[in-house]
């Protein structure tokens, strides 16, 4: 299986990252968030496919953005109900993101699995994300849903090795989120660390 790389809080760096050639660039529309993206999406190739981030914002207010950069997949990583999902759904893609730790139960994700087209996986936190810290992978055997997801949080270079042996323990593991662990700074990427991860990456 081509696990797929999306790289996430992109800031000024678009075209760049864009040109290693990731299935998925994130943009952060949250003004809480250091990587919080105002600038504009400069064209790139079509291949590479545009995920806005978002945490509580109203739909309008996520329509409205997602028209404006023509986002092809919308992350939604606050509390948004199924409902939510349900309406944003009709535009783009949805992505919904769950905080993991030990106690989490899988059971919650039941009522959205008929309005996302995939979960992502994060670490569980206050600050939504940007952490730097992974959760214990372990608690992923408590996934049994047929959807696929996408595993995020304090991901680095290191970890590599160790994800691509996770393809057959967890089947429906469809991509990596990188972010923070690959940044001299909130927002600025390290090109050269990325290159290399995504070279190592089971594609």
């Amino acid at each position: 299986m081509k696990l797929r790389l999306k790289i996430c809080g992109v800031k000024e760096q678009a075209e760049e990252l864009a040109g290693l050639g990731p299935d998925y660039l994130g943009f952060i529309f949250y003004d809480q968030s250091p990587r919080y993206f105002k600038s504009e999406i400069p064209n790139t190739t079509k291949e590479v496919r545009r995920v806005g981030v978002f945490v509580n914002e109203t739909p309008e207010t996520v329509l409205k953005i997602q028209k404006k950069h023509q986002l092809d997949i919308l992350q939604l990583h606050g509390d948004e109900s199924p409902e939510v999902c349900e309406l944003l759904g009709r535009e783009a893609e949805i992505w919904k993101v769950f905080g993991l730790n030990q106690e989490f139960d899988f059971s919650q994700l039941t009522p959205y699995l008929p309005v996302v087209d995939m979960f992502l996986f994060d670490t569980k936190s206050k600050a939504r994300g940007g952490t730097g810290k992974t959760f214990d992978w372990s608690v992923l055997k408590g996934y049994d849903h047929p959807k696929p997801f996408m595993l995020s949080g304090g991901i680095g270079p290191e970890h590599v090795q160790e994800i691509n042996h996770m393809e057959s323990e967890f089947p429906m593991l469809y991509g990596i989120d990188i972010n923070s662990r690959f940044e001299s700074e909130p927002g600025l990427k390290d090109i050269e660390r990325i290159k290399r991860f995504k070279d190592e990456l089971s594609r």
